[in-house]
Order: structure tokens, then C-alpha cells, then sequence
């Protein structure tokens, strides 16, 4: 664990393409319509998936899951992510450039961008407000910041053989608090995009649920999660790791059953800078 850092090695887990690759199918045809709105208001590129179109004259940088490409995602945590997306993206030409960089500190100058984007980054590190103002500074002034700011106070499930939301309580709270991260910094956003002096904001919400995503999707995403975190699940909080595979197990069967019904609200946040 590291300090700016402290899920690196969950970060860097096979599990971790798997989470972004469900997340990608679950939550970005509901996202773009956010994105849409910005484009809309004359500020940021058309983005979606293998059918990205950016304007010209238009700088745009994105963070975490940036604007999803499918086989992006898959890549984003190899070793060679970055060479990668560039062949695979290599028909935008100087229009798209993909940098590994640190996002406390984005190499680029200020107010170099019209839109920022971070998505699945800022419940999972440190500090948030330092890298919200970091998005903030290489942002323009009438640009647009664009965040995913996940909540994991939002999964909504039944109560069956195990009650899930015993086991997020302890997430939210004892995981949260042992790597200095908010897992439920969707419900703060506000208020720190407010504190930096950001106006036009606004919170949307995509719906991750059995109705609109598909259930093997939602399963898949829970699966990767799993896979992923009970480890530390059982060595940071009061849940064991065994408790936690049955935790999992239990959302994931009522995923699967076509007979009852689950939810996860992400919450979608955007901001303009003050010109």
C-alpha cells in the first residue's frame, strides 16, 4: 500500500480489467447521454465508444476509465496500456494521444483543456479534493469537469440467506477508513466541486440495475469485485474473507435469478469552470 495509492495491487489485478470492462457495458450507454449534454452546450467533443468523433480545435483529457473504448478498458492496467490504445486508436490520428501521467500533478499546462474527464478514480484514492483541483486547473475557464464519483452506499439488494448491505456498511466505513479513501464520495461531490468554485453543477445518475443492464453484465461486474477485494475485504475490515466470497455469492445469485432484482446508482457529476 502507498500513500496516494493504497489499492495499487487491486488496481493492477487481472479481476481489475474484468471490473472496467463490465463497467464499461454497464454504465456507459447510459453515461454518454451526460457527455451529450455537454457537447451540446458547446464544450467538449462528441466521445462514446469506437465511434468517437472529436472536434477540431477541441483539447479534451480524460483520467481512470477516460471515455470508454471497449478494448481500451481491457488494457487500461497491462504494462503496455498506453501502446496499445494508441494502435488501436491510431485512426484519430494527433487528434487523440494517450500519457501515462500522475494524477496529482496532470503534465499540462494550465487551462489547456475544454473538458476533463475522471471516471472510477477519485473513490479509490486519497485526497480527492486535491485531484478534483488538479482537473480544475488544466481545465479552461467556461470548460467542463465530467466525474464518476461511485458510492458503494448505493448497491441496493434483497435480503436472502446474507443481507449485502451488512457487508457494504463495513466497506463504506472500515475499508474506507483503512486507505484513507471515501466510498461514498458520489453523495460528497457536490460540496467539493462547490468549494472549488465551480458553477453549473450537476448530479444525474446512471441506473446499474436488472432492469436496464443486462444480468450477465451486473454479474460479471460483481464477479471481478470479488475476485478482486475480498482479500483485503477480510484483512481491513470486520467482514472475514469468507464471509465476503458468501456476501458476493449471495448478489451474485440474486443477479442471475431472473425472479428478483438489484441496483447500484453511480452517481454522474459535472461542473463548468467560471469563465
Amino acid at each position: 500500500m502507498t500513500d496516494l495509492n493504497p489499492q495499487a495491487e487491486q488496481m493492477a489485478a487481472e479481476s481489475m480489467v474484468r471490473t472496467l470492462e463490465a463497467q464499461t457495458l454497464a454504465i456507459w450507454p447510459q453515461e454518454q447521454l451526460a457527455v451529450q449534454t455537454l457537447c451540446v452546450a458547446g464544450v467538449a467533443s462528441h466521445a462514446g465508444d469506437s465511434r468517437c468523433r472529436l472536434r477540431n480545435g477541441r483539447r479534451d483529457v480524460a483520467s481512470g476509465g477516460a471515455i470508454p473504448a471497449r478494448a481500451g478498458a481491457r488494457h487500461r492496467h497491462h504494462r503496455c496500456a498506453s501502446a496499445r490504445a494508441r494502435e488501436r486508436f491510431a485512426r484519430f490520428g494527433s487528434r487523440l494521444t494517450f500519457e501515462h501521467g500522475d494524477i496529482y500533478a496532470i503534465p499540462a499546462a494550465d487551462r489547456s483543456f475544454d473538458l476533463t474527464v475522471c471516471r472510477h478514480v477519485l473513490h479509490a484514492i486519497p485526497h480527492a479534493e486535491r485531484v478534483i483541483a488538479e482537473l480544475v486547473r488544466v481545465t479552461r475557464p467556461g470548460g467542463y469537469l465530467h466525474l464518476i464519483v461511485e458510492d458503494y452506499g448505493m448497491l441496493y439488494f434483497e435480503r436472502g440467506a446474507l443481507d449485502p448491505e451488512l457487508m457494504w456498511r463495513a466497506v463504506t466505513h472500515e475499508f474506507a477508513r483503512a486507505t484513507s479513501t471515501d466510498l461514498s464520495i458520489g453523495r460528497h461531490a457536490v460540496g467539493l466541486l462547490t468549494a472549488l468554485g465551480l458553477r453549473d453543477i450537476t448530479m444525474d445518475y446512471v441506473v446499474v440495475d436488472t432492469v436496464r443492464v443486462p444480468r450477465a453484465t451486473f454479474a460479471s461486474m460483481l464477479e471481478a469485485w470479488r475476485d478482486g477485494f475480498v482479500d483485503p475485504i477480510g484483512e481491513m475490515t470486520s467482514i472475514s474473507r469468507d464471509q465476503a466470497v458468501a456476501y458476493f455469492n449471495e448478489m451474485i445469485s440474486q443477479v442471475r435469478d431472473p425472479r428478483r432484482y438489484a441496483a447500484w446508482m453511480v452517481p454522474v457529476a459535472s461542473a463548468r469552470r467560471p469563465v
